[in-house]
């Protein structure tokens, strides 16, 4: 196998002829999915998703990918592929197109619809193609096949790029539910034909590799969803994605079974499954769907409510329920459905919210305590019938933390793929296809772009730690007054300090201690009030770090008079 380097250094110009692979996002993380194709000069982009932040990343509202490598390129670029309409696939697209908002959008018409109204709430009017299975488009030196995967969304695809420097199919997300919702099969029968034509470079979803066996069909979890809803005595809130759209359908056909009226919460839920009904992905029952104005109006036995917020969100509806933060007061007797998986990294935000909703009063359903969800990723008996049928000659595993890539890789050289074609590579890590052999070539920049409220890439990780410090360290201030010809203290210290449990008090003992070192720092001579802070940083940071054991945010400020 290759493994990335830390000293890759930039990769040099693309030999004539070959194909070159530049994955942005997805390598090494659950999200922020991307990849460029570059071929003759052209470029071709597969995705281009968001990932979302973890605790350790406050303040943060999104994640993008690193588009510093091509954004001097963009008029390269043939056309943006879209597989399927998760955010993690679609959500960076948006502040890609700020940049160059006539780049064709390519996908299938519920992707398309989704990205459009997204869109829309930027201001940009895209440019879009729509393409179905069985189509084939080419985009400047690219020929571009799009096949049918099933995952937990309508309309997803994989996509076959054929160039004159080799052949990629990138499976996108993907699983082979036998029985799935829509009777859209995974075409495993167009995998073969172009295993047959020969796949120089199969590019495959990792997220279940560790998991063994088949992942359960969504049918599956039909009788569980019908379970909860038959014993449940009030309201019923369920929390899912805002575009699982197979997962809404279950509801509302289990709310018309149990005579209960649905209303959708929150503005992308709404906005997602209007959309989805409008293209005919989701059916809606006669008199089931109900405007959420009108809940009041019926028995709190006959109402389910559909929400945003399974993966613990701060802001989404779930999250304020369990807070009390919403219109929607959850008590005693209310089921709370969360038909969702947890997403690596989400887990203590969603037990929080689990922990927030039960003592309120609610009875709690999730994966962990009923069969209420399944994966929307193929397991490793999938993979493995994938890797027989089309037989690639390199693999390279994509979407994933780096357990999935490697146990997708080891399953790769399982069936027989030579260890020596299957590529390890992380975010930004450059992979040629050069003589239908894939090597890793170097690495261009690839860190986290930040959205931070309004500001896109203005976050740092400097300043991202200082926000640490003040949720997990505290706060203290110190004004002094010096003499401006002595250096001598005329005034203070005065101190405040912030998220301490001790009493204010106990900072007047570190006082004498900021007075001697000011004078230190006079009798050698130091004058200027930058050097005087650093004096009154150190003074306070050693005393507290000794005394109360906490390293916090210390701004001293030292004023001349």
């Amino acid at each position: 196998m290759s493994h990335p380097h830390p000293d890759l250094q930039l990769p040099s110009a693309l030999d004539k002829g070959a194909l070159r692979v530049i994955p942005l996002g997805g390598l090494g993380e659950v999200g922020r999915n991307m990849a460029v194709l570059e071929h003759e000069g052209q470029l071709l982009i597969i995705d281009c998703g968001v990932l979302f932040p973890e605790d350790h990343q406050p303040g943060v509202d999104l994640i993008l990918p690193d588009f510093e490598s091509i954004l001097d390129r963009l008029d390269d670029v043939q056309a943006i592929i879209l597989t399927h309409g998760h955010e993690d696939h679609i959500g960076a697209v948006p502040y890609l197109l700020k940049h160059k908002p006539d780049i064709p959008l390519v996908g299938s018409m519920l992707t398309l619809a989704l990205i459009e109204a997204k869109l829309k709430e930027h201001r940009i009017k895209p440019y879009t193609l729509g393409v179905a299975e069985g189509g084939r488009e080419s985009f400047g030196v690219f020929d571009c096949e799009f096949i049918a995967v099933n995952h937990s969304i309508p309309d997803a695809l994989a996509v076959f790029v054929r160039t004159a420097g080799g052949t990629v199919l990138h499976t996108g997300d993907f699983k082979m539910d036998q029985l799935p919702l829509d009777r859209r099969l995974t075409d495993l029968r167009a995998f073969a034909r172009v295993g047959e034509e020969g796949v120089d470079l199969f590019m495959t979803d990792s997220t279940n590799a560790e998991v063994p066996g088949f992942t359960t069909p969504e049918r599956e979890i039909g009788p569980a969803i019908d379970s909860v809803f038959r014993k449940a005595r009030r309201r019923i809130i369920v929390a899912c994605f805002s575009s699982h759209v197979h997962r809404v359908q279950q509801v509302l056909d289990a709310a018309e079974r149990n005579g209960r009226k649905v209303a959708m919460v929150g503005r992308s839920m709404v906005r997602n499954m209007g959309i989805a009904a409008d293209l005919g992905y989701l059916h809606v029952p006669d008199g089931v769907l109900v405007d959420v104005k009108k809940l009041d109006t019926f028995p709190d036995d006959e109402v389910v409510l559909v929400c945003t917020g399974s993966q613990g969100e701060p802001m989404a509806a779930l999250s304020r329920m369990a807070n009390r933060d919403h219109r929607i007061d959850v008590g005693d007797g209310d089921t709370v459905l969360l038909a969702s998986s947890l997403i690596p990294g989400n887990e203590n935000a969603v037990y929080r919210v689990i922990n927030g909703l039960m003592r309120l009063g609610a009875d709690v359903v999730h994966k962990g305590n009923a069969k209420v969800h399944v994966s929307g990723h193929a397991s490793a008996g999938e993979l493995l019938y994938c890797y027989n049928i089309v037989k690639p000659r390199n693999v390279m595993p994509v979407h994933g933390e780096w357990r999935h890539l490697v146990a997708n890789a080891d399953l790769a050289i399982q069936t027989g793929v030579d260890p020596d074609h299957v590529v390890l590579a992380e975010d930004g890590v450059v992979v040629d296809l050069i003589d239908g052999r894939a090597r890793i070539a170097g690495a261009v920049p690839c860190g986290y772009v930040y959205v931070d409220g309004s500001s896109v890439g203005g976050a740092t990780e400097e300043l991202l730690k200082d926000r640490r410090i003040l949720r997990d360290e505290g706060f203290i201030s110190v004004m002094v007054v010096v003499d401006s010809s002595t250096g001598k203290v005329v005034a203070g210290p005065e101190i405040t300090a912030r998220g301490f449990v001790e009493d204010d008090e106990i900072f007047t003992q570190v006082e004498p201690k900021i007075i001697a070192a000011l004078d230190e720092a006079a009798k050698k001579g130091t004058t200027d009030t930058h050097q005087l802070q650093q004096v009154v940083r150190r003074a306070v940071g050693g005393w507290v770090g000794g005394k109360i054991r906490r390293r916090p945010m210390i701004i001293p400020v030292v004023v001349e008079a």
